[in-house]
Protein backbone atom coordinates (compact mmCIF):
# COMPACT_ATOMS: atom_id res chain seq x y z
CA UNK A 1 0.00 0.00 0.00
CA UNK A 2 1.28 3.44 -1.03
CA UNK A 3 2.05 5.74 1.93
CA UNK A 4 4.14 8.78 1.79
CA UNK A 5 5.24 8.94 5.62
CA UNK A 6 8.62 7.12 5.42
CA UNK A 7 9.04 3.59 5.60
CA UNK A 8 12.16 2.07 7.23
CA UNK A 9 13.75 -0.29 5.78
CA UNK A 10 15.09 -3.51 7.62
CA UNK A 11 18.53 -2.37 7.28
CA UNK A 12 17.24 0.99 9.14
CA UNK A 13 15.73 -0.74 11.88
CA UNK A 14 18.02 -3.29 12.18
CA UNK A 15 20.36 0.12 13.05
CA UNK A 16 18.04 1.38 15.82
CA UNK A 17 17.96 -1.90 17.38
CA UNK A 18 21.91 -2.57 17.29
CA UNK A 19 22.48 1.26 18.60
CA UNK A 20 19.83 0.32 21.25
CA UNK A 21 21.51 -2.91 21.71
CA UNK A 22 24.93 -1.44 22.60
CA UNK A 23 23.05 1.80 24.79
CA UNK A 24 22.41 -1.38 27.02
CA UNK A 25 25.50 -3.59 26.85
CA UNK A 26 27.82 -0.71 27.45
CA UNK A 27 25.74 2.05 29.18
CA UNK A 28 22.73 -0.01 30.72
CA UNK A 29 19.82 1.02 32.28
CA UNK A 30 18.82 2.16 36.03
CA UNK A 31 15.84 0.50 38.02
CA UNK A 32 15.31 2.10 41.15
CA UNK A 33 13.62 -0.92 42.43
CA UNK A 34 15.82 -3.45 44.38
CA UNK A 35 14.02 -6.38 43.39
CA UNK A 36 13.69 -5.80 39.48
CA UNK A 37 17.53 -5.87 40.26
CA UNK A 38 17.80 -9.06 42.06
CA UNK A 39 15.29 -11.09 39.60
CA UNK A 40 18.05 -9.36 36.55
CA UNK A 41 21.02 -11.09 39.01
CA UNK A 42 19.39 -14.48 39.58
CA UNK A 43 19.13 -14.73 35.87
CA UNK A 44 22.55 -14.19 35.84
CA UNK A 45 22.31 -10.64 34.11
CA UNK A 46 24.80 -8.01 34.82
CA UNK A 47 24.51 -5.44 37.18
CA UNK A 48 26.25 -2.83 38.99
CA UNK A 49 23.96 -1.48 41.79
CA UNK A 50 20.80 0.30 40.24
CA UNK A 51 22.64 -0.20 37.07
CA UNK A 52 21.53 -3.04 34.63
CA UNK A 53 23.56 -4.29 31.53
CA UNK A 54 21.47 -6.34 29.04
CA UNK A 55 23.00 -8.54 26.06
CA UNK A 56 21.83 -8.90 22.58
CA UNK A 57 21.07 -12.64 23.91
CA UNK A 58 19.16 -11.14 26.84
CA UNK A 59 17.08 -9.16 24.30
CA UNK A 60 16.58 -11.58 21.85
CA UNK A 61 15.45 -14.59 24.87
CA UNK A 62 12.87 -12.15 26.13
CA UNK A 63 11.27 -11.44 22.69
CA UNK A 64 11.33 -14.92 21.81
CA UNK A 65 8.56 -15.61 24.66
CA UNK A 66 6.37 -12.16 23.99
CA UNK A 67 2.97 -13.37 22.60
CA UNK A 68 2.72 -11.08 19.55
CA UNK A 69 -1.24 -10.62 20.58
CA UNK A 70 -3.42 -11.55 23.66
CA UNK A 71 -7.18 -11.04 24.49
CA UNK A 72 -8.48 -8.90 27.09
CA UNK A 73 -11.31 -9.97 29.18
CA UNK A 74 -14.10 -8.57 30.18
CA UNK A 75 -16.56 -8.46 32.95
CA UNK A 76 -19.15 -8.77 29.97
CA UNK A 77 -17.54 -11.18 27.45
CA UNK A 78 -19.29 -9.62 24.41
CA UNK A 79 -17.03 -6.36 25.45
CA UNK A 80 -13.59 -8.98 24.82
CA UNK A 81 -11.06 -7.18 22.63
CA UNK A 82 -8.13 -8.77 21.00
CA UNK A 83 -4.77 -6.23 21.41
CA UNK A 84 -2.37 -7.27 18.19
CA UNK A 85 -1.64 -7.59 14.76
CA UNK A 86 -4.54 -6.42 12.38
CA UNK A 87 -6.57 -5.49 15.55
CA UNK A 88 -7.07 -2.50 17.38
CA UNK A 89 -8.48 -0.67 20.64
CA UNK A 90 -9.25 2.88 21.32
CA UNK A 91 -8.98 4.10 24.68
CA UNK A 92 -9.64 7.29 26.90
CA UNK A 93 -7.41 10.09 28.12
CA UNK A 94 -5.01 9.32 30.90
CA UNK A 95 -3.30 11.09 33.34
CA UNK A 96 -4.98 14.91 33.62
CA UNK A 97 -4.94 16.71 37.01
CA UNK A 98 -8.12 18.90 35.36
CA UNK A 99 -11.05 19.28 34.06
CA UNK A 100 -11.71 21.62 31.37
CA UNK A 101 -15.25 23.31 31.34
CA UNK A 102 -18.00 23.72 28.41
CA UNK A 103 -16.69 27.48 28.93
CA UNK A 104 -13.43 26.86 28.31
CA UNK A 105 -12.12 27.12 32.14
CA UNK A 106 -10.41 24.76 34.35
CA UNK A 107 -10.62 22.90 37.62
CA UNK A 108 -9.04 20.78 39.99
CA UNK A 109 -10.65 17.42 38.36
CA UNK A 110 -12.39 15.27 40.80
CA UNK A 111 -14.00 11.59 41.63
CA UNK A 112 -17.51 12.54 40.29
CA UNK A 113 -15.31 13.70 36.91
CA UNK A 114 -14.46 10.15 37.29
CA UNK A 115 -17.39 8.58 37.61
CA UNK A 116 -18.85 10.49 34.94
CA UNK A 117 -16.25 9.79 32.10
CA UNK A 118 -16.72 5.89 33.17
CA UNK A 119 -19.77 5.98 32.28
CA UNK A 120 -19.19 7.61 29.22
CA UNK A 121 -16.81 5.15 28.55
CA UNK A 122 -19.78 2.73 29.05
CA UNK A 123 -22.12 4.33 26.63
CA UNK A 124 -19.52 5.04 24.03
CA UNK A 125 -19.77 2.76 20.37
CA UNK A 126 -16.07 4.29 19.65
CA UNK A 127 -13.94 3.67 22.53
CA UNK A 128 -13.77 0.23 23.36
CA UNK A 129 -11.75 -0.15 26.69
CA UNK A 130 -12.19 1.83 30.38
CA UNK A 131 -9.26 3.79 31.25
CA UNK A 132 -7.52 4.17 34.50
CA UNK A 133 -6.36 7.79 36.02
CA UNK A 134 -8.47 9.82 32.97
CA UNK A 135 -8.23 12.20 35.48
CA UNK A 136 -6.89 12.06 38.79
CA UNK A 137 -9.38 13.14 41.62
CA UNK A 138 -7.86 15.60 44.29
CA UNK A 139 -10.44 14.53 46.78
CA UNK A 140 -9.42 11.01 46.81
CA UNK A 141 -7.26 9.79 49.94
CA UNK A 142 -4.35 9.12 48.01
CA UNK A 143 -3.56 6.01 49.88
CA UNK A 144 -6.38 4.47 48.06
CA UNK A 145 -7.30 6.40 45.08
CA UNK A 146 -6.14 3.89 42.81
CA UNK A 147 -9.13 1.67 44.32
CA UNK A 148 -11.11 4.31 43.88
CA UNK A 149 -11.15 4.55 40.20
CA UNK A 150 -10.58 0.52 39.98
CA UNK A 151 -13.92 -0.13 41.45
CA UNK A 152 -15.58 2.78 39.56
CA UNK A 153 -14.18 0.97 36.54
CA UNK A 154 -15.81 -2.63 37.31
CA UNK A 155 -18.76 -1.55 38.48
CA UNK A 156 -19.97 1.20 36.45
CA UNK A 157 -18.52 -0.24 33.21
CA UNK A 158 -18.41 -3.56 32.03
CA UNK A 159 -16.24 -3.43 29.35
CA UNK A 160 -12.04 -4.30 29.54
CA UNK A 161 -10.27 -1.36 31.79
CA UNK A 162 -6.37 -0.38 32.57
CA UNK A 163 -4.55 -1.27 35.78
CA UNK A 164 -2.98 0.45 38.81
CA UNK A 165 0.37 1.00 38.46
CA UNK A 166 1.21 3.55 40.57
CA UNK A 167 3.15 2.18 43.04
CA UNK A 168 3.81 -1.48 44.29
CA UNK A 169 0.40 -1.89 46.46
CA UNK A 170 -1.77 -0.28 43.98
CA UNK A 171 -0.52 -2.88 41.41
CA UNK A 172 -0.86 -5.39 44.28
CA UNK A 173 -4.30 -4.37 44.87
CA UNK A 174 -5.32 -4.15 41.05
CA UNK A 175 -4.47 -8.14 41.37
CA UNK A 176 -6.06 -8.95 44.10
CA UNK A 177 -9.66 -7.23 43.23
CA UNK A 178 -9.22 -8.43 39.88
CA UNK A 179 -9.29 -11.83 41.64
CA UNK A 180 -12.58 -10.93 43.34
CA UNK A 181 -14.22 -10.08 40.22
CA UNK A 182 -12.77 -12.57 37.84
CA UNK A 183 -13.43 -15.76 40.07
CA UNK A 184 -9.63 -16.15 41.13
CA UNK A 185 -6.23 -15.54 40.45
CA UNK A 186 -5.84 -18.91 38.33
CA UNK A 187 -8.00 -17.28 36.03
CA UNK A 188 -5.99 -14.64 35.20
CA UNK A 189 -3.13 -16.14 34.45
CA UNK A 190 -4.58 -17.55 31.02
CA UNK A 191 -6.00 -14.41 30.02
CA UNK A 192 -5.55 -10.72 31.40
CA UNK A 193 -8.36 -8.21 32.01
CA UNK A 194 -6.48 -4.87 32.60
CA UNK A 195 -3.13 -3.70 31.16
CA UNK A 196 -1.08 -1.04 32.74
CA UNK A 197 0.94 1.37 31.72
CA UNK A 198 5.06 1.26 32.98
CA UNK A 199 6.32 4.05 31.31
CA UNK A 200 10.41 4.56 31.61
CA UNK A 201 12.02 7.38 33.32
CA UNK A 202 13.82 9.25 30.36
CA UNK A 203 17.01 9.02 30.11
CA UNK A 204 17.60 5.24 30.55
CA UNK A 205 15.84 5.19 33.90
CA UNK A 206 12.77 3.07 35.56
CA UNK A 207 11.27 4.47 38.85
CA UNK A 208 10.85 2.27 41.91
CA UNK A 209 7.19 3.02 41.59
CA UNK A 210 6.92 1.59 37.55
CA UNK A 211 9.24 -1.44 37.87
CA UNK A 212 7.61 -2.48 40.90
CA UNK A 213 4.02 -2.57 39.58
CA UNK A 214 5.51 -3.76 36.48
CA UNK A 215 6.98 -7.15 39.00
CA UNK A 216 3.38 -7.41 40.41
CA UNK A 217 1.08 -7.21 37.73
CA UNK A 218 2.76 -8.92 35.51
CA UNK A 219 3.42 -11.82 38.84
CA UNK A 220 -1.05 -11.66 38.75
CA UNK A 221 -1.23 -11.80 35.07
CA UNK A 222 -1.84 -8.65 33.69
CA UNK A 223 -0.36 -7.42 30.42
CA UNK A 224 1.80 -4.44 30.46
CA UNK A 225 2.55 -1.23 28.04
CA UNK A 226 6.16 -0.22 28.01
CA UNK A 227 6.24 2.69 27.17
CA UNK A 228 8.50 5.67 26.46
CA UNK A 229 7.91 9.75 26.32
CA UNK A 230 10.93 11.17 25.20
CA UNK A 231 10.90 15.39 24.02
CA UNK A 232 13.57 15.75 21.13
CA UNK A 233 16.19 17.58 21.89
CA UNK A 234 15.46 17.81 25.74
CA UNK A 235 15.38 14.75 27.48
CA UNK A 236 16.61 12.57 24.18
CA UNK A 237 18.36 13.66 21.35
CA UNK A 238 17.09 16.09 18.87
CA UNK A 239 16.83 13.99 15.74
CA UNK A 240 13.83 11.31 15.68
CA UNK A 241 16.45 8.27 14.70
CA UNK A 242 17.95 9.18 17.59
CA UNK A 243 15.11 9.60 20.21
CA UNK A 244 13.85 5.94 18.42
CA UNK A 245 16.87 4.66 19.44
CA UNK A 246 16.36 5.61 22.71
CA UNK A 247 12.69 4.78 23.69
CA UNK A 248 14.07 1.43 21.85
CA UNK A 249 16.57 1.12 24.26
CA UNK A 250 14.00 1.67 27.28
CA UNK A 251 11.25 -0.12 26.15
CA UNK A 252 13.53 -3.49 25.46
CA UNK A 253 14.57 -3.29 29.35
CA UNK A 254 11.21 -3.44 30.19
CA UNK A 255 10.56 -6.13 28.03
CA UNK A 256 13.01 -8.12 29.29
CA UNK A 257 12.01 -7.95 33.14
CA UNK A 258 8.65 -8.65 32.10
CA UNK A 259 9.43 -12.35 30.18
CA UNK A 260 12.15 -12.93 33.30
CA UNK A 261 9.49 -12.28 35.49
CA UNK A 262 7.08 -14.24 33.63
CA UNK A 263 8.12 -15.91 30.03
CA UNK A 264 5.28 -15.07 27.94
CA UNK A 265 3.50 -12.52 29.86
CA UNK A 266 1.67 -10.06 26.98
CA UNK A 267 3.52 -6.93 26.78
CA UNK A 268 2.81 -3.93 24.46
CA UNK A 269 5.67 -1.59 22.77
CA UNK A 270 4.69 1.89 23.85
CA UNK A 271 5.59 5.48 22.57
CA UNK A 272 4.40 9.08 22.71
CA UNK A 273 7.50 11.02 22.13
CA UNK A 274 7.21 14.07 20.43
CA UNK A 275 9.63 17.21 20.14
CA UNK A 276 9.95 19.85 22.85
CA UNK A 277 8.20 23.43 21.99
CA UNK A 278 11.85 25.50 21.98
CA UNK A 279 9.91 28.28 22.50
CA UNK A 280 8.02 27.26 25.82
CA UNK A 281 10.68 23.94 26.46
CA UNK A 282 7.57 22.44 26.90
CA UNK A 283 6.07 18.85 25.38
CA UNK A 284 4.75 19.67 21.90
CA UNK A 285 2.00 17.23 21.69
CA UNK A 286 0.45 18.52 18.67
CA UNK A 287 3.67 18.52 16.76
CA UNK A 288 3.69 16.56 13.45
CA UNK A 289 6.63 15.34 14.61
CA UNK A 290 4.50 13.67 17.41
CA UNK A 291 2.75 11.66 14.46
CA UNK A 292 6.28 10.46 12.66
CA UNK A 293 7.52 9.24 15.90
CA UNK A 294 4.12 7.30 15.73
CA UNK A 295 4.45 5.75 12.18
CA UNK A 296 8.42 4.52 12.96
CA UNK A 297 7.39 3.66 16.75
CA UNK A 298 4.27 1.20 15.20
CA UNK A 299 7.03 0.02 12.56
CA UNK A 300 9.60 -1.13 14.96
CA UNK A 301 6.99 -3.08 17.08
CA UNK A 302 5.82 -4.81 13.85
CA UNK A 303 9.85 -5.73 13.34
CA UNK A 304 9.95 -7.11 16.81
CA UNK A 305 6.11 -8.98 16.10
CA UNK A 306 4.99 -6.55 19.58
CA UNK A 307 1.67 -5.19 19.85
CA UNK A 308 1.94 -1.75 19.48
CA UNK A 309 0.21 1.56 21.62
CA UNK A 310 0.72 5.27 20.97
CA UNK A 311 -1.42 8.11 21.91
CA UNK A 312 -4.59 9.11 19.71
CA UNK A 313 -6.43 12.20 19.96
CA UNK A 314 -3.51 14.49 21.07
CA UNK A 315 -3.43 17.98 21.13
CA UNK A 316 -2.20 20.92 23.17
CA UNK A 317 -5.21 22.94 22.47
CA UNK A 318 -6.44 24.02 25.73
CA UNK A 319 -9.92 24.30 25.00
CA UNK A 320 -12.32 22.34 22.02
CA UNK A 321 -11.58 24.71 19.77
CA UNK A 322 -10.04 24.21 15.57
CA UNK A 323 -6.72 23.63 16.96
CA UNK A 324 -8.13 20.59 18.96
CA UNK A 325 -9.59 19.35 16.15
CA UNK A 326 -7.40 19.93 13.85
CA UNK A 327 -4.15 18.15 15.75
CA UNK A 328 -6.11 15.40 17.24
CA UNK A 329 -7.50 14.21 14.09
CA UNK A 330 -4.53 14.33 12.57
CA UNK A 331 -2.85 12.04 15.87
CA UNK A 332 -5.88 9.20 15.51
CA UNK A 333 -5.69 9.37 11.99
CA UNK A 334 -1.91 8.51 12.18
CA UNK A 335 -1.91 6.03 14.80
CA UNK A 336 -4.78 3.85 13.12
CA UNK A 337 -2.91 3.97 9.65
CA UNK A 338 0.12 3.08 11.10
CA UNK A 339 -1.46 -0.03 12.38
CA UNK A 340 -0.97 1.00 16.17
CA UNK A 341 -2.93 -1.83 18.50
CA UNK A 342 -3.47 -0.13 21.72
CA UNK A 343 -4.62 3.80 21.20
CA UNK A 344 -4.60 5.49 24.71
CA UNK A 345 -5.83 9.15 24.87
CA UNK A 346 -9.11 8.65 21.71
CA UNK A 347 -11.28 10.66 23.49
CA UNK A 348 -11.09 13.47 25.78
CA UNK A 349 -7.58 14.78 26.05
CA UNK A 350 -6.55 18.56 26.00
CA UNK A 351 -3.40 20.90 26.70
CA UNK A 352 -0.82 18.44 26.26
CA UNK A 353 -2.36 15.77 29.12
CA UNK A 354 -3.19 18.71 31.69
CA UNK A 355 -7.00 18.25 31.17
CA UNK A 356 -9.60 16.48 30.11
CA UNK A 357 -13.28 17.75 28.90
CA UNK A 358 -16.44 15.87 28.23
CA UNK A 359 -17.32 17.92 25.18
CA UNK A 360 -14.28 16.75 23.56
CA UNK A 361 -14.46 13.46 24.85
CA UNK A 362 -17.53 12.84 22.52
CA UNK A 363 -16.08 15.04 19.57
CA UNK A 364 -13.25 12.90 19.93
CA UNK A 365 -15.62 9.77 19.61
CA UNK A 366 -17.56 11.11 15.93
CA UNK A 367 -13.73 11.24 14.97
CA UNK A 368 -12.85 8.30 15.74
CA UNK A 369 -15.88 6.71 14.41
CA UNK A 370 -15.01 8.02 11.24
CA UNK A 371 -11.89 6.96 10.77
CA UNK A 372 -13.14 3.23 11.49
CA UNK A 373 -15.11 3.61 8.96
CA UNK A 374 -12.46 4.87 6.74
CA UNK A 375 -10.34 1.73 7.68
CA UNK A 376 -13.10 -0.86 7.78
CA UNK A 377 -12.31 -3.33 5.12
CA UNK A 378 -15.09 -3.27 2.21
CA UNK A 379 -15.79 -6.24 -0.42
CA UNK A 380 -15.55 -5.31 -4.39
CA UNK A 381 -17.31 -8.40 -5.73
CA UNK A 382 -20.25 -8.22 -8.27
CA UNK A 383 -22.84 -7.15 -5.40
CA UNK A 384 -20.74 -4.05 -4.49
CA UNK A 385 -20.31 -2.99 -7.76
CA UNK A 386 -24.10 -3.29 -8.95
CA UNK A 387 -23.39 -3.01 -12.68
CA UNK A 388 -26.80 -4.66 -13.65
CA UNK A 389 -28.22 -1.46 -11.45
CA UNK A 390 -25.84 1.13 -12.82
CA UNK A 391 -26.95 -0.36 -16.50
CA UNK A 392 -30.87 -0.35 -15.18
CA UNK A 393 -30.55 3.56 -14.37
CA UNK A 394 -29.09 4.54 -17.26
CA UNK A 395 -28.28 8.03 -18.61
CA UNK A 396 -30.09 10.87 -16.49
CA UNK A 397 -31.42 8.81 -14.35
CA UNK A 398 -31.24 8.37 -10.64
CA UNK A 399 -30.11 5.82 -7.69
CA UNK A 400 -31.96 7.38 -4.96
CA UNK A 401 -35.32 6.03 -5.64
CA UNK A 402 -33.79 1.88 -6.04
CA UNK A 403 -34.95 -0.07 -2.95
CA UNK A 404 -31.17 -1.17 -2.55
CA UNK A 405 -30.45 2.65 -1.71
CA UNK A 406 -32.63 2.44 1.28
CA UNK A 407 -31.63 -1.03 1.98
CA UNK A 408 -27.91 -0.24 2.04
CA UNK A 409 -27.43 3.82 2.83
CA UNK A 410 -26.90 3.72 6.77
CA UNK A 411 -24.58 1.19 6.37
CA UNK A 412 -22.64 2.56 3.48
CA UNK A 413 -22.59 6.29 4.34
CA UNK A 414 -21.03 7.46 7.31
CA UNK A 415 -24.65 9.32 9.61
CA UNK A 416 -22.45 12.10 11.97
CA UNK A 417 -24.07 12.96 15.53
CA UNK A 418 -22.12 16.12 15.89
CA UNK A 419 -20.79 17.65 12.13
CA UNK A 420 -22.66 20.21 10.70
CA UNK A 421 -24.46 18.67 7.21
CA UNK A 422 -27.35 21.46 7.22
CA UNK A 423 -27.26 24.25 4.89
CA UNK A 424 -27.35 27.94 6.28
CA UNK A 425 -31.10 28.02 6.28
CA UNK A 426 -31.49 24.83 8.05
CA UNK A 427 -28.48 25.21 10.32
CA UNK A 428 -30.06 28.95 11.76
CA UNK A 429 -33.46 27.88 12.00
CA UNK A 430 -31.89 25.10 14.65
CA UNK A 431 -30.07 27.93 16.71
CA UNK A 432 -26.93 28.09 14.71
CA UNK A 433 -25.60 25.88 17.35
CA UNK A 434 -21.67 24.90 17.34
CA UNK A 435 -20.21 21.39 17.74
CA UNK A 436 -19.28 22.26 21.70
CA UNK A 437 -23.07 23.52 22.02
CA UNK A 438 -24.49 19.73 20.80
CA UNK A 439 -21.25 18.02 22.41
CA UNK A 440 -22.43 19.64 25.72
CA UNK A 441 -25.72 18.36 25.15
CA UNK A 442 -24.96 15.11 24.23
CA UNK A 443 -22.75 15.06 27.01
CA UNK A 444 -25.83 15.25 29.49
CA UNK A 445 -28.16 12.52 27.16
CA UNK A 446 -25.44 10.27 27.74
CA UNK A 447 -24.88 10.35 31.31
CA UNK A 448 -28.48 10.78 32.04
CA UNK A 449 -29.06 7.35 29.83
CA UNK A 450 -26.13 5.16 31.53
CA UNK A 451 -27.53 2.61 33.28
CA UNK A 452 -25.21 0.62 35.51
CA UNK A 453 -24.06 -3.10 33.74
CA UNK A 454 -25.70 -5.84 34.89
CA UNK A 455 -24.12 -7.67 37.72
CA UNK A 456 -25.06 -10.34 40.49
CA UNK A 457 -24.85 -8.94 44.06
CA UNK A 458 -22.79 -11.85 44.94
CA UNK A 459 -20.09 -10.41 42.94
CA UNK A 460 -20.75 -7.13 43.23
CA UNK A 461 -20.22 -7.97 47.40
CA UNK A 462 -17.14 -9.91 46.96
CA UNK A 463 -15.29 -7.29 44.93
CA UNK A 464 -16.19 -4.36 47.74
CA UNK A 465 -15.13 -6.14 50.35
CA UNK A 466 -11.85 -6.91 48.83
CA UNK A 467 -11.57 -3.26 48.38
CA UNK A 468 -12.75 -2.91 51.95
CA UNK A 469 -9.61 -5.20 53.32
CA UNK A 470 -7.21 -3.57 51.27
CA UNK A 471 -7.97 -0.08 52.02
CA UNK A 472 -6.76 -1.06 55.31
CA UNK A 473 -9.39 1.81 57.38
CA UNK A 474 -8.71 4.70 54.53
CA UNK A 475 -11.79 5.95 53.39
CA UNK A 476 -12.79 5.45 50.11
CA UNK A 477 -15.03 7.86 47.69
CA UNK A 478 -18.01 4.40 47.36
CA UNK A 479 -18.15 4.27 43.77
CA UNK A 480 -20.88 2.34 43.67
CA UNK A 481 -23.20 4.37 45.81
CA UNK A 482 -21.82 7.37 43.83
CA UNK A 483 -23.38 5.60 40.49
CA UNK A 484 -26.67 4.43 42.45
CA UNK A 485 -27.55 8.16 43.24
CA UNK A 486 -28.46 9.19 39.71
CA UNK A 487 -26.62 12.47 39.78
CA UNK A 488 -27.07 14.66 37.14
CA UNK A 489 -24.41 17.42 35.60
CA UNK A 490 -25.30 20.66 36.04
CA UNK A 491 -25.80 23.91 33.29
CA UNK A 492 -22.06 24.22 34.29
CA UNK A 493 -20.77 20.37 33.68
CA UNK A 494 -20.82 20.19 37.22
CA UNK A 495 -22.37 17.62 39.18
CA UNK A 496 -24.67 18.34 41.98
CA UNK A 497 -24.29 15.96 44.39
CA UNK A 498 -20.75 14.70 46.22
CA UNK A 499 -19.71 11.26 45.98
CA UNK A 500 -20.17 9.56 50.13
CA UNK A 501 -16.57 8.05 51.15
CA UNK A 502 -16.99 5.08 53.12
CA UNK A 503 -14.54 2.51 54.91
CA UNK A 504 -14.74 -0.59 56.95
CA UNK A 505 -14.44 1.91 60.47
CA UNK A 506 -16.81 4.76 59.32
CA UNK A 507 -19.37 5.86 57.07
CA UNK A 508 -18.06 8.98 55.76
CA UNK A 509 -14.31 10.59 55.29
CA UNK A 510 -12.23 14.01 54.98
CA UNK A 511 -11.59 15.04 51.26
CA UNK A 512 -7.75 15.13 50.54
CA UNK A 513 -6.80 18.45 48.92
CA UNK A 514 -3.57 19.23 46.48
CA UNK A 515 -2.93 18.01 42.97
CA UNK A 516 -2.47 14.39 41.85
CA UNK A 517 -0.02 15.00 38.77
CA UNK A 518 1.95 12.33 38.04
CA UNK A 519 5.10 13.99 36.65
CA UNK A 520 7.77 11.72 34.84
CA UNK A 521 10.01 14.13 32.28
CA UNK A 522 14.09 14.59 32.78
CA UNK A 523 14.90 12.49 35.84
CA UNK A 524 12.53 14.25 38.39
CA UNK A 525 11.37 12.07 41.34
CA UNK A 526 7.89 10.70 41.60
CA UNK A 527 5.68 13.55 42.76
CA UNK A 528 1.91 13.66 42.60
CA UNK A 529 0.10 10.65 43.36
CA UNK A 530 3.31 8.47 43.92
CA UNK A 531 4.50 11.07 46.34
CA UNK A 532 1.25 11.46 48.13
CA UNK A 533 1.19 7.44 48.70
CA UNK A 534 4.63 8.23 50.14
CA UNK A 535 3.44 10.84 52.34
CA UNK A 536 2.05 10.56 55.78
CA UNK A 537 -0.91 12.77 54.95
CA UNK A 538 -2.52 14.92 52.00
CA UNK A 539 -0.72 17.12 49.99
CA UNK A 540 -1.14 20.79 49.55
CA UNK A 541 -0.90 22.81 46.58
CA UNK A 542 -0.10 21.69 42.85
CA UNK A 543 3.60 21.51 41.46
CA UNK A 544 2.83 20.68 38.00
CA UNK A 545 2.88 23.15 35.36
CA UNK A 546 0.36 24.36 33.13
CA UNK A 547 1.57 21.92 30.21
CA UNK A 548 2.60 19.09 32.01
CA UNK A 549 6.22 17.41 31.59
CA UNK A 550 5.14 13.93 32.07
CA UNK A 551 4.89 10.35 30.75
CA UNK A 552 1.88 9.76 29.53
Amino acid sequence: MLTRMQTLSADEMNRIHEASLSVLRETGIVFNDPESVEIFKTHGIKTDGKKVFLSGKDVSDALATCPETFTLKALNPANDRRVGLDDFVMLPGYGAPFVTLADGTQRRSEYRDYVDFVKLVQTSKSVDMNGFLMVEPCDSDPRVAHLDMLLAGLLCCDKPLMGTPVSRKAASDCVEVLAAAFGGKEGLMDRPATVSLINSLTPLQFSEEMASSLVQLVRGGQAVCVAALIMSGSSGPVTIPGVLTLQNAEILAGIVLAQLVRPGAPVVYGSTSSAMDLRSGSLACGAPELSMIVNMTAQMARHYRLPSRSGGSLTDALCVDAQAGAESALSLLTAVNSGINFILHSAGILGSYISMSFEKFVVDEEVGAMVRRMVRPMPVGEEEIDARGIVEVGPGGNFLTRPRTARLCRQEIFQPGLMNRLNLEAWEAKGSPDVSRLASEKVKGRLESWKAPDMPASLRADILKKARELAEGAPLLAAWAWASSHARPSPSGRVTASPKALSPATSGGEGFPGCLCIHGGISLPATGLQARQRASGPATGCHCSRRNIGTR
